[in-house]
């Protein structure tokens, strides 16, 4: 069988056995989830062995007629750039599931609800990462809403039913956008051959396209990328679904979910709308930019810490954009090594910050005063999270951030330096955060609190290993992300700066 359909279909194996089990053997459950997610995982790894580098064309294809009358197939495949996004998911699943152990407790269902939700969560990122056919993309796209949508209502907490009803409108509205353009495309494809959803084949359409055509089609995909990766000024839905979901859905939501936009935006706005991307580069970088600022000092007025967390994704997120619109091969392949690095970097803040907020019952900045000196494990997981996302070099952060600002200078200079001042900020809202919570006196109510368990050092001591040895040899991402992002930008005809025009610029 197709390595990508045994990997979608691993975790939904898995949600059917867990239904079979009797509700209260709760143990029985959470064990069936880990050994599924396990599973899946080692495929991943398997994949990512038996994946060529070398080879630039879509690997592990495999298409069959689903819809035929309208052209709709089953068809998936993956480049450089989708295996690592699906190698990240699998990864960052059995973590999720050790490190929420207790996570389902107290939610509106039962822990069996919960990991089924979890299942079905992850086969439909690994089908939306290998979708070849832009109408399976749009299905999965959409039903991925589902199961975080009740994720977050029926097992988060505060506001959670305001903050799932907004993170689904607000993902609604964009899928809808999408559709449109996406009937557009179809029925654009009958000028070329006949009614087709297939990606490669809609991605010759934009020569028969007027520009006018081409940059409204483009906006409905890329309003509906953008609201889920998020940018501004469509980011707002994240951080009341971030303070609302449970720490392991929020490792989803932001470290996994999210990449599905800026991911989309290489895969479909660049590859299906070439010119239009040209177009609307200059808009896209001020928002990107602005995200990053924007980000980064709603960051550094943050009291809470889940809403910090999500508010310097949506600074990173900003770096991600503007990397993938600067059109260059360092950019391209800075932005996607920032998804992967971005993914673990945020599953360690959200992980430990969930292990702060159960032991001391409140998400209150102020509040983990003098952690270092009671709870030294979990104070130094989170300090190493925490420079990983300002990009210390050394960690794995650094090493994308890097890439995507000098691929960014090399073209758009102004938006390269003002980018950088966002790195001067990430210093303020890490540092400040770190130095209340962990350092200083201890805070009444923290004097007895226990440190990490020893299932929650099995569960971060792998994602501290990655941000680590990333940090130092990123090469065996980057031989494969590189090549695909060379691809990319080459079929569409963008092409890096000449060193003349850097410097005329």
């Amino acid at each position: 069988m197709n390595a990508l359909t045994t990997m979608m279909l691993l975790p939904l194996l898995g949600s059917v056995l867990i239904a079979l089990i009797p509700t209260d053997q709760v143990l029985r459950i959470k064990q069936a989830a880990l050994g599924t997610t396990l599973l899946v995982a080692i495929s991943g790894i398997l994949a990512w062995i038996k994946f060529d580098s070398a080879n630039t064309s879509m690997q592990f294809v495999q298409s069959a007629s689903w819809v035929p009358s309208f052209g709709i197939n089953y068809s998936v495949g993956v480049d450089g750039l989708a295996i690592v996004l699906i190698l990240m998911s699998v990864l960052l699943a059995p973590i999720v599931v050790l490190a929420g152990w207790n996570e389902s407790e107290g939610g509106r269902w039962s822990a069996k609800v919960f990991y089924i939700l979890i299942l079905v969560l992850e086969t439909l990122i690994i089908g939306v990462f290998a979708a070849t056919d832009v109408f399976l993309f749009y299905v999965i796209f959409e039903v991925m809403l589902i199961p975080v949508y009740f994720l977050i209502g029926g097992f988060g907490s505060g506001e959670r039913a305001a903050a799932a009803v907004k993170f689904l409108l607000f993902s609604l509205f964009g899928g809808l956008l999408m559709l449109a353009s996406i009937i557009g495309l179809w029925v654009l494809s009958a000028t070329n051959g006949g009614h087709t959803f297939d990606l490669a084949t809609l991605s010759d359409l934009h020569n028969w396209m007027s520009p006018t055509t081409q940059n409204f089609l483009f906006l409905g995909f890329f309003i509906a990328f953008a609201i889920k990766a998020p940018v501004w000024p469509l980011h707002t839905w994240l951080p009341d679904a971030a303070a609302s979901a449970s720490p392991g859905t929020s490792v989803l939501l932001l470290g996994v979910l999210d990449k599905v936009g800026t991911y989309g935006m290489i895969r479909f706005c660049l590859t299906l709308f070439p010119e239009a991307s040209k177009t609307f580069t200059p808009l896209i970088l001020v928002l990107a930019v602005i995200s990053i600022i924007y980000g980064a000092f709603l960051a550094i007025g943050a009291k809470d810490i889940k809403r910090l967390i999500a508010y310097t994704s949506i600074s990173h997120f900003g770096f991600i954009t503007m990397g993938i619109f600067a059109m260059t091969t360092q950019g391209h392949s800075g932005a996607t090594l920032y998804m992967f690095n971005h993914g673990f970097s945020t599953a360690a803040l959200f992980l430990v910050a969930g292990w702060m907020i159960s032991r001391r019952g409140s998400s209150t900045i102020a509040d983990f005063g003098g952690l270092q000196r009671v709870t030294p494990v979990m104070a130094w997981s989170f300090f190493i999270a925490g420079m990983s996302s300002l990009a210390l070099p050394g960690l794995s952060s650094f090493v994308s951030e890097f890439l995507v600002l000098v691929g960014t200078y090399t073209r758009y200079p102004v938006a390269a330096v003002i980018a950088t001042f966002g790195i001067v900020l990430a210093a303020l809202y890490i540092l400040i955060p770190v130095q209340k919570a962990l350092h200083g006196p201890t805070t009444p109510g923290n004097e007895n609190l226990p440190d990490l368990n020893l299932r929650e050092k099995i569960a971060i001591a792998p994602v501290i290993a990655i941000i680590v040895a990333l940090g130092f040899y990123p090469a065996p991402l980057l031989n494969v992300i590189n090549p695909a992002s060379a691809h990319v930008l080459k079929v569409q005809g963008f092409t890096d700066p000449t060193p003349s025009e850097s410097a005329g610029k």
